[in-house]
C-alpha cells in the first residue's frame, strides 16, 4: 500500500496506508474533512483478509487541538451490538446454545410478565418483546450490570414474543450480553477479549481499562439544526413522553457516553470503543468464510436476513435485520435514514454515523468511526460516500434495488 500523508488547507493531517485500487475511499476521505464537517475520523478496509486501507486524520479532540493518531479509538455506540451478538453466534457454532432454545431455560427470572416465549433468536434479532424499559432508569444505572439486567427480566412484554420488530436500542446489552453471559460462564466483554479482539488483535474494548482512557476521542454531539424532527422517530421522541423512541432518546439514567464510568462499564449495546482498524479487523473473517471465529455455515446464517418491517416499533421506519446485524436498508424513497450495502453485506451502524460491515459476496470488510456526529439514525452522507467508493473500487453497482451487487 502506498503511504499516506495529506496536509489539508486548516493544517490538520490526514495520515495512513491506501491500496491504489481505492483511491476513490481517500478522496471521499478528504471531501469529508473539507465539505463535510469531518473533525476527526478513520477508516479501514479489508479485501480478501488483507488490508487495503487503512487512513486517519483530524483532530481527536477539538478543544485541545490533538491530533487523532494511528491509535486513537473513540466510542462506537451500536456497532457494538454487532460484536455482541457475535460472541452469541460462536456459543451457537460451539454447541452450546441454540437459536431455539428459549430464553427461560438459560434465564429463568425473565421468563415472565408475557415474556415467556421469547427464543434466542428473538433476542438477536430485536423481536423479543423488551426494546426498553418503562420506568425511569436510576442514574448510573446503565453501568450496572446486575441492576440492569433485574430490570430487562422484570419488564412486562410490550408486544408477544416475535410478533413485533423493534429496535433493542440500549436493552440489547442486557437481553444478547445476559445470554452470553450464562452460557459461557463468564462476563460477556471478558468472552469478547478473549474469544474475538484477542485472537485477532483487535483494538476493540467492551469495558476499557483506565491505562487507555487517554487515547480516546471525545465525541461531539450532533449540530441539533441537523436533525430531521419531521421524521416519524424524533417527532415521537420528543413529542410523545413514554413512547418508545422517547425511552429510547432520554430514559438512559444521565449517563455521559464521554465519560469515564460508561467507558469503564460493559455496555453491549453502546459502549464498545475501538477505531475503524478494530471494526475492519472484526468483520474481516467474516468476510472470508468465518476463519478461526465462526463455521462457514455460521457466517451464512448470521448474514441471512430474518426480520423486516415496514414500520419499526422504535426507530419508525423500514427496517431490515440479520440475526444481530443489519443488512442493506434504502429509505431514501421516503425520506428516512438509509444503509445501503452489498445485497450478502452485514453488519451496523452506530448512533452519530459509524460503521462495520462484512461483505462475503466481495471479501470486503469496513470500518469507519469519527468524532463529530451525524443526527440521523443510520449513517450519514460521510460514511455512506466512503461504503460507495469501496463498492465502486471492487466493481460493483449500484442501482434502484437499493443495495450494491
Amino acid at each position: 500500500m502506498s503511504a499516506i500523508a495529506i496536509e489539508l488547507a486548516d493544517g490538520r493531517m490526514i495520515s495512513g496506508h491506501c491500496d491504489a485500487q481505492f483511491t476513490g475511499v481517500l478522496a471521499e476521505f478528504r471531501r469529508n474533512f473539507e465539505e463535510r464537517k469531518e473533525v476527526g475520523a478513520s477508516v479501514a478496509i479489508t479485501l480478501g483478509g488483507r488490508s487495503v486501507v487503512d487512513l486517519w486524520g483530524g483532530l481527536a479532540n477539538a478543544q485541545t487541538g490533538e491530533a487523532w493518531g494511528r491509535d486513537t479509538i473513540g466510542i462506537v455506540y451500536s456497532c457494538t451490538k454487532a460484536a455482541t451478538a457475535l460472541c452469541l453466534h460462536m456459543l451457537v457454532d460451539q454447541g452450546k446454545v441454540s437459536y431455539e432454545t428459549s430464553v427461560g431455560e438459560i434465564w429463568p427470572e425473565f421468563a415472565s410478565a408475557g415474556k415467556e416465549a421469547t427464543t434466542v433468536a428473538m433476542m438477536l434479532s430485536h423481536t423479543s418483546p423488551v426494546p426498553h424499559v418503562r420506568e425511569a432508569i436510576r442514574k448510573g444505572g446503565l453501568a450496572d450490570w446486575d441492576y440492569m439486567t433485574a430490570r430487562v427480566a422484570a419488564e412486562a412484554a410490550h408486544w408477544e414474543p416475535g410478533t413485533r420488530q423493534g429496535y433493542h436500542g440500549l436493552t440489547y446489552a442486557w437481553t444478547v450480553g445476559q445470554l452470553v453471559r450464562l452460557v459461557a460462564g463468564v462476563p460477556m466483554g471478558q468472552y469478547f477479549r478473549e474469544n474475538v479482539a484477542g485472537p485477532l488483535g483487535l483494538d476493540f474494548h467492551i469495558g476499557l481499562p483506565e491505562s487507555e482512557e487517554a487515547r480516546v476521542a471525545p465525541m461531539i454531539a450532533a449540530d441539533p439544526a441537523e436533525v430531521n424532527f419531521a421524521s416519524d422517530f424524533f417527532r415521537k421522541a420528543t413529542t410523545e413522553p413514554g413512547s418508545l423512541p422517547n425511552l429510547f432518546l432520554t430514559n438512559q439514567g444521565g449517563a455521559n457516553f464521554n465519560s469515564r464510568e460508561i467507558h469503564a462499564a460493559e455496555i453491549g449495546s453502546a459502549n464498545g470503543i475501538t477505531n475503524a482498524r478494530g471494526l475492519a479487523g472484526m468483520y474481516a473473517p467474516l468476510a472470508t468464510g468465518g476463519g478461526n471465529i465462526v463455521s462457514a455455515d455460521r457466517v451464512h446464517r448470521m448474514g441471512r436476513v430474518c426480520a423486516a418491517t415496514q414500520s419499526d416499533a422504535v426507530l419508525c421506519q423500514p427496517m431490515r435485520f440479520a440475526m444481530g446485524f443489519m443488512a442493506s436498508t434504502d429509505n431514501r424513497p421516503t425520506g428516512g435514514d438509509s444503509l445501503i450495502l452489498g445485497e450478502s453485506a452485514f453488519g451496523h451502524v452506530g448512533m452519530g454515523g459509524s460503521v462495520g460491515f462484512a461483505d462475503p459476496a466481495a471479501g470486503l470488510s469496513m470500518g469507519y468511526t469519527m468524532n463529530r456526529m451525524g443526527a440521523g439514525i443510520l449513517v450519514n452522507t460521510r460514511g455512506q460516500a466512503l461504503i460507495d467508493a469501496a463498492y465502486r473500487a471492487v466493481g460493483m453497482t449500484s442501482d434502484e434495488s437499493g443495495a450494491w451487487r
